[in-house]
């Protein structure tokens, strides 16, 4: 299947939408939505610099100099989309394609920032056109949720420089040096082989560090006997790869091959009962209830796993709070973990696709805790 039929069939799943509800255009500032659209590999960055207007026959984008020509080399002129530069603000340009396609129901992100909405109001007033705008509660996001083949490619090469990097910083780590310095060297080595940049900011935690789930890593000097917990991932043509492993500099102790096990566990049982439409806090309760039953579930508070495309978090989720069902072909993350303060931590993470036979991890790593000598 082309690039350009696959983008395509995106476009029609958006147009799918609004014809279900009416909607005679949509307009579009989000950046992901846009990359997802678009199919305008590593051309997004993190300025809210475009603006779509769709509607059941046309594509237009409104962009400035510095990204135009990127737009016209990654996307090319056989796509349908119609890439203008023109040099007026977005909200007059939008108001402008209202007038043009004489639209009277025109949906709008609610991730729009206020002063672009008021702005639309107040160029439509002077153009004395009255559009109705609707809200886009997060719907692309929704759209987004089950990936293409296109989409499983770039997560899978992702995974695979990510994978890579953990059995290169494996070899790496040695008493003495600092979270810092492993952080530097295991970022260099995803940038020097294939990723286009980071998915997030690597967390490199140790010893009591490590019962931080967020922790940053700093100064701190790593020493014999402690827990490393490395979450981290690469990012490739716009998509993200995550991964957590639990690594032991020197031999661990009982209690920390104990607690290790059962975050083993968690994360396994949680997947093996993984299928198409499952709800995902049932999900993450069967996680809840491993790290219960073994004693440590005041230790365990985030949820189970998050969705992973263009953004690091999306929908749906293995959380609590997701009462929906999650669909085929949909890429979530599994990573319990339990956090003992003072002590040290540990988080067992796979990112992985949603399947008719169950979950599929794209982690190569192994889940077995790994040991590094000293």
């Amino acid at each position: 299947m082309s690039d350009t039929t696959v983008f395509a069939q995106r476009v029609e799943r958006l147009r799918g939408l609004m014809e279900q509800r009416g909607y005679d255009a949509v307009v579009l500032r989000n950046n992901p939505d846009l990359r997802w659209l678009t199919g305008a590999r590593r051309v997004f960055d993190d300025e809210v610099a475009h603006t779509a207007f769709v509607t059941a026959e046309s594509l237009y984008l409104h962009t400035d100099s510095r990204y135009y020509n990127s737009f016209i080399e990654k996307v090319g002129t056989d796509a349908g989309w119609r890439f203008d530069m023109e040099f007026i603000g977005h909200a007059q340009w939008v108001a402008q394609r209202i007038l043009s396609a004489r639209a009277r129901v025109v949906a709008i992100e609610d991730t729009c920032d206020l002063a672009f909405y008021d702005d639309l109001q107040h160029q439509c007033a002077l153009a004395s056109i009255a559009p109705v705008f609707p809200r886009l509660h997060g719907d692309i996001c929704d759209l987004r949720m089950v990936k293409d083949e296109d989409e499983i490619a770039l997560l899978r090469r992702a995974q695979e420089i990510t994978d890579e990097a953990f059995e290169y910083i494996c070899t790496y780590i040695k008493p003495g040096m600092t979270e810092q310095q492993i952080r530097a060297e295991l970022e260099n080595y995803m940038l020097s082989h294939g990723a286009d940049g980071l998915s997030f900011e690597s967390i490199i935690a140790s010893g009591p560090n490590g019962a931080n789930p967020h922790a940053r890593p700093g100064s701190r000097v790593v020493g014999e006997g402690d827990f490393i917990v490395m979450d981290y991932g690469a990012l490739y043509q716009d998509y993200h790869a995550d991964m957590t492993r639990t690594v032991c500099l020197g031999e661990p102790s009982d209690e920390q091959r104990r607690v290790y096990e059962i975050v083993k566990q968690a994360h396994e049982q949680s997947a093996a009962a993984v299928r198409p439409d499952v709800i995902g806090a049932d999900i993450h309760n069967i996680s809840v209830k491993v790290i219960s039953d073994a004693g440590y579930g005041d230790y365990y508070g985030h949820g189970l796993g998050h969705g992973v495309g263009i953004q690091i978090h999306e929908r749906p989720n293995f959380g609590i709070r997701w009462k929906k069902p999650v669909p085929l072909g949909s890429v979530v993350t599994i990573e319990p973990g339990i956090y003992l303060p003072g002590k040290f931590g540990i988080r067992l993470e796979d990112c992985g696709v949603v399947t008719e036979n169950g979950y599929e991890p794209f982690t190569a790593s192994s889940h077995e805790l790994r040991v590094i000598p000293v």
